[in-house]
């Protein structure tokens, strides 16, 4: 298979980590015979400086006419410190989902057996999950209506949904359900929001097409206590764009880090995978990101493009560096190993399965020493 990939690194550690992100799928294009060309263009805070436009012209027409984008991350410290900045890195990625279309964003969460301590929860509470979040991106408070009195003193977010765009996203998640463990958790706030009533009235009827799926719902509150005290029950869980924001972020600490946490958004004709950790400005350039988001979202974007056994060895691959401890230092604090390395050895396990071995303090693969 030949795709052609645009790659908006963006700011903060998103460059070093969509470096390691290239590197997995330059092996997996070695072992399978497959062809990756990649672009790269401009997004975010690095784009407001070069060309005054947090999504230039020539990033978004790169985007609609690739096979996929392969994202980084978003931000800067002196917008984030600056609430009266008219021009906004985040609104490039806010505006790049609503020109390609991306309507539904999953996030899996999995506990990893070797990482547990790293979680703040009990490992007797984390054992056995698995789940994943689907998050409604094209709707919702993010895209409505927002307003501010001349004087300063009062504001407005409007929060909107239609049938339409609740419907795709719901048949997404149900259809997924149906290949896992058949259940999906709505989670709204039903209870006060009209957009909440309408999101439990079409994710009921839908649900009727799908028989062999149990549907349940959570309130958004109730929703944030049982990620943490319960996590393992659930399967798919669904929501909307602020909600699984926020959930999705919070499920995270399962994992132990959120650097470990992929992504993809999909529309009907475009996707973007990307890791969910942000721009992280502090560690930028010292080699101590983890790049493990950004390669998972390469085994999504894989899976997406049917490539199913590809996507299962990258996972393999990182797997494989986790049980060996072959990460950085947010999920072992003495580690040894930095981005780049981390990076090397995943991506040298996928061309060089069966030819690993370790030596003290350092890694070799075959004749390859990567630290």
């Amino acid at each position: 298979m030949n795709l052609k990939i645009a790659v908006l690194s963006g700011d903060g550690i998103g460059p070093e980590v969509i470096l390691q992100a290239k590197k997995a799928l330059y092996a997996i294009g070695v072992v399978y015979d497959h062809e990756f060309v990649f672009e790269d263009a401009l997004i975010g805070a690095i784009a407001i400086e070069k060309t005054g436009n947090p999504l230039p012209e020539q990033t978004l027409n790169l985007c609609l006419n690739t096979h996929a984008v392969l994202f980084g991350a978003i931000g800067d410290p002196m917008y984030d410190n600056d609430p009266t900045a008219k021009i906004r890195p985040e609104l490039g990625l806010l505006k790049l989902r609503k020109e390609l279309g991306l309507f539904a964003n999953i996030r899996p969460i999995k506990a990893y057996p070797k990482l547990m301590d790293s979680s703040p929860i009990k490992k007797e509470v984390l054992q056995g999950t698995d789940f994943i979040v689907y998050r409604e991106l094209n709707g919702g408070m993010y895209f409505g209506d927002k307003t501010t009195n001349e004087e300063g003193t009062y504001a407005s977010d409007l929060c909107e949904y239609n049938e339409e765009e609740i419907t795709k996203i719901t048949h997404l998640a149900f259809k997924a359900a149906q290949g896992r463990r058949k259940k999906v958790t709505l989670v709204d706030k039903a209870n006060v929001l009209e957009t909440s009533r309408l999101w439990r009235k079409v994710v009921t009827n839908i649900a009727k097409e799908y028989p062999d799926v149990t549907l349940n719902f959570l309130y958004v509150d109730n929703a944030a206590m049982q990620i943490i005290s319960n996590p393992r029950q659930f399967d798919i869980l669904l929501t909307d764009n602020l909600f699984g924001d926020i959930l999705s972020d919070e499920a995270s600490v399962i994992s132990g880090s959120i650097g470990l946490m992929a992504s993809a958004s999909l529309g009907e004709k475009h996707s973007l995978f990307e890791p969910i950790h942000g721009c992280y400005t502090e560690a930028k350039d010292k080699n101590i990101a983890n790049p493990i988001a950004a390669i998972l979202s390469v085994a999504l974007l894989l899976e997406h493009f049917g490539l199913t056994t590809e996507s299962k060895k990258v996972i393999k691959a990182v797997e494989r560096a986790i049980i060996t401890q072959v990460v950085t230092v947010d999920l072992k604090v003495n580690s040894q190993f930095g981005t780049n390395e981390v990076g090397d050895f995943i991506s040298n396990y996928i061309m060089n399965e069966g030819d690993l071995y370790f030596k003290k303090d350092f890694v070799q693969i075959g004749q390859s020493t990567i630290v």
